[in-house]
């Protein structure tokens, strides 16, 4: 099973990239640059294999994590889904035994973000390296991606300030670290049973209940400013539903966390900022000023 879902993602993604990289090459333009099909296959690789390594590093620093603490969990299950600009709904792994101390819940919680945080910073600085800066024309209608903190200074490093009228036309390589710090601050919420979840319940105990509520808020205040959220949110709202707002107890509840996990949970808290975005997608008609 394993097997069957990480080719048929590679399938799915490796379609889009060679979407990604047609747009690529069309510099904003209307007209279409035609390739053949074992040419944007080749060239779809650029975005497929960098979001799977993503996704792919994220789950396997679980996974390594609960094999650290002799926790069963099973190897990554992709999820090839043709969604137009992904290819993929992510990566998840099956932990079969509960988790029974907040060190061993912090350490799995935290270990797939910053794994995967670890591979999407240089492919981001590669994927800019690769990308080349073009003039948009006033008639362009698209999508518009929302930039991350992180992101803007990776672009301004590379390519520095530039005028309103040119903007940098993104390499499938760049595209896939940008959905990938997307992914990163999405798991990085601190609600329910997600990453962030893990990590503020093993910082916070069961004051962490509070801070899940907040943020479940605060996710239904984002689908209002951008309805690229609303999607999200709705699932967020399904999973505190099916597994309760109230994280699992572990046995040292009460017991502070050292403070080693601390300094890394507040570590956990800038890489969420830095990879946040308020509005990820909108359409770019919608805010070009008239």
């Amino acid at each position: 099973m394993h097997g069957v879902l990480l080719a048929a993602t590679l399938v799915t993604t490796t379609v889009v990239g060679a979407g990604h990289w047609i747009s690529f090459q069309a510099d904003f333009r209307p007209e279409i640059p035609e390739i053949g099909l074992v040419s944007g296959a080749l060239h779809g690789l650029w975005y497929a294999l960098t979001i799977m390594a993503i996704l792919g590093a994220h789950e396997l620093g679980h996974y390594l994590a609960c094999r650290y603490y002799g926790i069963s969990a099973s190897l990554p299950y992709f999820l090839p889904v043709p969604f137009p600009l992904t290819g993929t709904a992510g990566a998840f792994i099956r932990i079969r035994q509960p988790i029974t101390s907040k060190p061993a819940l912090f350490d799995i919680g935290v270990a797939g973000p910053f794994a995967g945080f670890a591979v999407a910073v240089p492919a981001l600085f590669i994927g800019l390296m690769l990308s080349r800066v073009v003039e948009v024309p006033a008639d362009f209608v698209g999508m518009s991606l929302g930039e991350p903190l992180l992101f803007k200074a990776a672009a301004w490093m590379v390519w520095g300030s530039l005028p309103g009228h040119l903007s940098v036309n993104l390499h499938p390589m760049a595209f896939a670290a940008w959905f990938g710090l997307l992914a990163t601050a999405l798991n990085l919420f601190p609600l329910g049973q997600f990453d962030g979840g893990h990590v503020a319940y093993a910082a916070l105990g069961r004051r962490s209940a509070i801070v899940s509520l907040l943020t479940l808020g605060a996710a239904v205040g984002l689908s209002f400013y951008s309805s690229s959220w609303i999607v999200w949110t709705l699932v967020a709202v399904g999973l505190l539903f099916v597994f309760g707002w109230r994280h699992p107890r572990t046995w040292d509840e009460d017991v502070p966390l050292d403070r080693t996990r601390l300094w890394l949970a507040i570590c956990a808290l800038i890489v969420f900022i830095v990879c946040f975005t308020p509005a990820p997608i909108e359409p770019l008609d919608l805010i070009q000023p008239k």
